[in-house]
């Protein structure tokens, strides 16, 4: 099957960052004899969650949608989906000079405080 070629779009994993995953999806968990790679199923994925159009209305130089649903599905239920993002986050904190973990977290205080009075509130009906 020939495909028409395309130009990338913002939402496609570069080069390094495809190098860094590439190892996560060997070809034993995916068959030998697919038609699409990994890195266009990839971007087909990250096309779909960048633009949120419908699955079905996924552009046709991109693999067929009933190919990368199962491709996300088997990453996903196979725990690769998780491994390849955390590994994308790790490399993105060390290009910005950061460790690869974080060290401690912080939670908002006015989330925290919001968060229980929320219940308290809604509509009074004796007020105009």
């Amino acid at each position: 099957m020939s495909r028409n070629k395309r130009m990338g779009y913002p939402s496609d994993l570069t080069e390094v960052q495809y190098a860094a995953v590439a190892d996560i999806f060997d070809v034993g968990n995916y068959g030998k004899n697919r038609e699409y790679t990994i890195q266009e199923l990839l971007n087909a994925i990250f096309y779909l969650n960048k633009t949120g159009c419908q699955r079905r209305m996924l552009p046709n130089h991109f693999p067929s949608f009933t190919s990368v649903e199962s491709f996300y599905r088997r990453a996903r239920q196979t725990g690769k989906w998780d491994i390849m993002l955390q590994c994308l986050v790790e490399a993105s904190r060390v290009k910005q000079g950061r460790k690869p973990c974080p060290s401690y977290a912080l939670i908002d205080s006015q989330s925290v405080k919001t968060s229980g009075a929320a219940k308290d509130r809604g509509i009074d009906d004796e007020k105009k």
